[in-house]
């Protein structure tokens, strides 16, 4: 372990020393246009008390220039990620200049130039601990201060922080400089700044006697394509509602969201100053589910301003304080406040569709989880820490009754705000209002780890049993279909108790159900394996249940069958092509498409894969041809052809003709840049588009998402000098940004074309420890898990593990994962009936 791999115990010492008053920071990046220039001068002054006589800060930057103490002058003692501060007194203002540098992975203060115009744009990402990227700081989230931040930046561009601008210097040779107001205590994982010729939309929020300053942000080049009005509209009813629900009024002042380039999370809740990946900038069409998928996810960041910025866990071992309470409130708020009355379907479909993998993987861990370091930390947002907790919050929710939920809510904010709290504080607040012990549900939901499977049997007196295994108190509804005018209808339900392995359910039986569907609302956290009648009644009627959410949960348990073996590839894959074409919901479209495409490329048998290919893109074929002209089906199943044209050239001809404009595209398809370039990659994929192909899409689609899809198709093209080329580069060209690597890892794997790779096994397993030690986290995991080998043996996989047991955790850990997955997937190839 590096010195930069903070741990629990010495982060917990040194808080325990040092009580951090305040920070004031200073920022000069007017070279930042030069791309020449990598560093820029940064400096720190913290006020703190000491009953320690030495620290350390931490700063992972180019160079350490001096360090002063009290006004003394002090030797740099620094080790490439800690400072350490001697000769300590009680009150204490320390001083730090140092230069950082300017990062293209996401991590640190990030820079940009966009290819349409040539701008150049700054932004910061911290989360977990890269804050000391650019700054000297005490790089753990229980070390809160009031912080004040000064930039120099070019003139002419928008400066942004947490706080508002104070003041400003035009006069500043090369540029000027704004400062900022003080925040209130904040964790520096969560302080921020941006620069750079921003589009801005102003708004407002009103609420009492208040004026709450908005804004919406964008580069310049995006502008025509940002939809602020929506998003203005959806900040505004998301303020109202959780100010009202938490009985806490916004405290941070204004609220600008900044939507930046080569983003690595989908957002980011830094108060005053919420950034978002340019994915929710939509430059073409977009669906239902998409516009959804952009509100949720301003509502959870908006969570965050109280669950996470206002109380903020102590260590990252309570990291769902906040990520399991910003996700339920999202689907939560999008229902109640956003305009979105199907959120909680999404939330059954794709988030617990996450959590369920997560949770079967043996890396699975408790949503109260042991993180004893931050590469730990960093790997831990995931599907257990973001949707099973937010499972688990659903049915708490149920358990104790919403009122009381919130009440709750609002006494741990009144009795913690600005400070750090843990399990039993949140716990304790829920209690007092509910009236409940919660010492039994805690250990059940939070402190295990593992998902329950839940059966519904018949036994011989047609009396249906529920059966579960890795048993846990569920209190969940049991549905009954009957098939009535060619309709699986609800005939009745039974809300059961269930807590053993058995549970009979006495009140419920009937000769003429076809389908028992467990968990038919999606109140609790299990899989749902149907049995063999309800199986083959969703097959034949799947599309026809009125429910949505009990339709979700059908579709999720088809899928975990699928991927667990029980469910022929084939079959499920019939049955999607059967009931996604008549799904209403374009999320559980979107999702069952999606599924369907994976089960094919990872699941179906080797001597299988390729007549379902073809048959799987006739299916995407006609159903785009059928679909309504654009409606989101449509535009969700022409995506689909893109994928499923990168395994199939059965119809390349067609598709080329489309592009070049020779062949009409079905009437009321926007063939818009970014479905032209996945129609490319696709092509490309199959040996039908070149080099000269690219060029030309890219000379009519010169922007970021251009040149980033550019590369998917040139390193896509199945020839294997080119993916040897790009597999190398992945690994060696430090200069691809963490888009271009994606993009670049994209291409090597595009079509499943894993006889141009496969020689590249043993180079893999040689590559990933000195990646993971030479690289950021960000880059080394990216490549760790999309260059991982996807072999027809576990013994490469399974001799690193053997020969590495002394790599570091965080990396043993994906590939463990990433073994498990190789698993599953020849298991399941194994399981797949013969072909007739």
């Amino acid at each position: 372990m590096t010195s930069a791999n903070l741990t629990r115990d010495e982060t917990a010492a040194r808080s325990g020393d040092i009580r951090l008053d305040t920070v004031e920071v200073d920022l000069d990046v007017r070279d930042a246009q030069d791309l020449a220039t990598q560093t820029f001068p940064t400096s720190a002054t913290l006020t703190f008390t000491a009953t320690a006589d030495a620290t350390w800060l931490d700063f992972l930057g180019e160079s350490v220039d001096s360090v002063t103490v009290n006004g003394q002058p002090r030797d740099v003692q620094w080790d490439g990620a800690r400072i350490r501060i001697d000769g300590l007194a009680a009150h204490n203002v320390v001083t730090v200049r140092a230069r950082g540098r300017y990062s293209t992975s996401g991590e640190g203060l990030h820079r940009f130039r966009d290819p349409v115009d040539g701008e150049v744009y700054l932004y910061t990402q911290y989360e977990p601990a890269d804050a000391r990227r650019v700054y000297p700081v005490f790089e753990q989230p229980d070390m809160k201060a009031r912080w004040r931040f000064t930039v120099t930046a070019p003139a002419g561009w928008r400066i942004l922080s947490n706080g508002a601008e104070t003041s400003r210097e035009d006069d500043v040779a090369g540029g000027v400089r704004v400062a900022f107001a003080e925040t209130l205590p904040l964790s520096s994982y969560i302080t921020a700044v941006a620069a750079g010729p921003y589009h801005r939309v102003d708004g407002e929020w009103r609420s009492d006697d208040r004026v709450v300053p908005l804004g919406v942000l964008c580069r310049a080049s995006l502008a025509p394509h940002l939809d602020a009005d929506e998003i203005l509209e959806i900040t505004r009813r998301g303020l109202e509602f959780f100010e009202h629900a938490f009985g806490y009024r916004y405290p941070w002042g204004k609220y600008d969201q900044i939507f930046v380039p080569e983003y690595n999370l989908g957002a980011m809740e830094n108060p005053g100053l919420v950034t978002f990946t340019e994915v929710y900038v939509f430059r073409g069409a977009s669906t239902a589910a998409q516009h959804e998928g952009r509100a949720n996810t301003i509502l959870h960041e908006m969570a965050h301003m109280w669950f996470g910025d206002l109380v903020t866990m102590r260590w990252w071992d309570d990291l769902w304080l906040k990520e399991s309470f910003a996700d339920f409130m999202g689907a939560h708020a999008a229902v109640a406040a956003g305009g979105f009355p199907d959120a909680w379907v999404t939330f059954a479909s794709r988030r617990k569709g996450w959590a369920y993998v997560q949770d079967q993987l043996p890396t699975t861990h408790p949503i109260v989880a042991d993180i004893t370091d931050l590469e730990a930390a960093k790997l831990n947002f995931d599907g257990i820490t973001y949707a099973k907790g937010a499972s688990v919050l659903k049915q708490l929710v149920a358990f104790v009754g919403e009122d009381a939920f919130f009440r709750g809510a609002q006494r741990y904010f009144a009795d913690h705000a600005f400070g750090n709290t843990t399990l039993p504080d949140l716990l304790t607040a829920l209690e007092a209002e509910s009236g409940r012990d919660l010492t039994t549900w805690s250990r059940a939901w939070l402190q295990t780890s593992g998902v329950s499977e839940i059966t519904v049997e018949r036994d011989e007196a047609g009396v249906p049993v529920l059966t579960q295994t890795d048993p846990r108190p569920h209190r969940l509804t049991c549905g009954f279909f009957a098939v009535t005018d060619g309709r699986l209808v609800r005939q009745g339900a039974v809300q059961v108790d269930a807590v053993g392995a058995r549970t009979p359910l006495q009140d419920a039986r009937a000769a003429d159900i076809e389908l028992v569907l467990a968990n038919v609302d999606d109140s609790t956290y299990a899989k749902v394996r149907l049995d063999a009648r309800s199986t083959d009644a969703v097959a034949a009627r799947l599309s026809s249940i009125d429910d949505p959410v009990a339709r979700a949960v059908v579709w999720a348990a088809l899928w975990n069958s699928a991927r667990d073996g029980d469910l022929p590839v084939a079959r499920f894959v019939e049955i999607v092509g059967e009931h996604a074409t008549r799904e209403t919901n374009i999320a559980l479209t979107t999702d069952a498409i999606t599924h369907a495409a994976v089960a094919i490329g990872r699941y179906a048998a080797t001597d299988a894969r390729t007549p379902l290919a073809d048959a799987w893109l006739d299916t995407c074929w006609a159903a785009l041809w059928a679909a309504d002209p654009g409606s989101d089906a449509q535009l969700a199943w022409a995506r689909a052809l893109g994928a499923a044209a990168a395994r199939s050239a059965n119809r390349a001809a067609e598709i080329r003709s489309m592009l070049a404009g020779t062949a009409a595209a079905p009437a009321g398809l926007a063939l818009d840049p970014d479905l032209r370039w996945a129609w490319l990659v696709a092509l490309a994929a199959t040996g039908h588009a070149t080099a000269e192909d690219a060029d030309a899409e890219l000379e009519a689609d010169p922007s970021a998402q251009g040149h980033v899809a550019h590369r998917s198709v040139l390193t896509a093209r199945p020839d294997a000098d080119v993916r040897a080329a790009a597999w190398y580069a992945a690994w060696d060209d430090e200069t691809l940004t963490n888009d271009h690597l994606a993009a670049t890892i994209a291409g090597v794997r595009a079509g499943d074309r894993r006889d141009l790779i496969a020689d590249f096994d043993d180079e893999y397993f040689a590559r990933i420890r000195p990646t993971w030690a030479a690289r950021s986290i960000e880059i080394a995991r990216r490549l760790v898990v999309g260059l991982f080998p996807d072999s027809e043996s576990l013994d490469g996989v399974d001799a690193w593990l053997t020969q590495n047991q002394d790599a570091p955790a965080a990396l043993r850990r994906l590939v463990i994962e990433q073994r498990d997955g190789l698993a599953r997937d020849l298991r399941v190839r194994a399981a797949q009936p013969a072909a007739p």
